[in-house]
């Protein structure tokens, strides 16, 4: 979020600032890891102005809404399954956002194929 945006918000700019800012919504996230950067991001900037006060379990909730399809499907029915048992491990949104983002970005393969690249080089 930009320091202009952060601080009109923080200072309560107009009666309602939070509500006043228009935030777009994430788009729908399947796995892919190119997309798992912006998703995330998109989903910390729509916590932050329009959910920060809501619980942390139903932000979560929230942000499942927008995972479906591809490989992401099994890590949301695990979560679900953690909600579900009231065996939920985040504390924050932040933290489940950080695990999303460790998941799914493939740094670990993405390294490989960087090592294997210079190799034939």
């Amino acid at each position: 979020m930009t320091a202009w945006v952060e601080g009109a918000v923080e200072r309560g700019v107009g009666e309602n600032a939070s509500t006043a800012i228009k935030v777009t919504k994430p788009q729908t996230f399947d796995g892919t890891p190119s997309k798992v950067s912006r998703f995330v991001g998109a989903c910390k900037l729509y916590i932050r102005i329009r959910l920060r006060d809501m619980p942390v379990k139903e932000q979560i909730q929230w942000v499942l809404s927008y995972v479906q399809g591809g490989s992401a499907d099994i890590s949301k029915e695990n979560v679900i399954e953690e909600i579900k048992t009231r065996e939920i491990k985040f504390e924050t949104a932040g933290e489940f956002l950080a695990e999303i983002r460790r998941e799914f970005r493939g740094e670990d393969e993405e390294s490989v194929k960087v090592v294997e690249l210079k190799k034939i080089k």
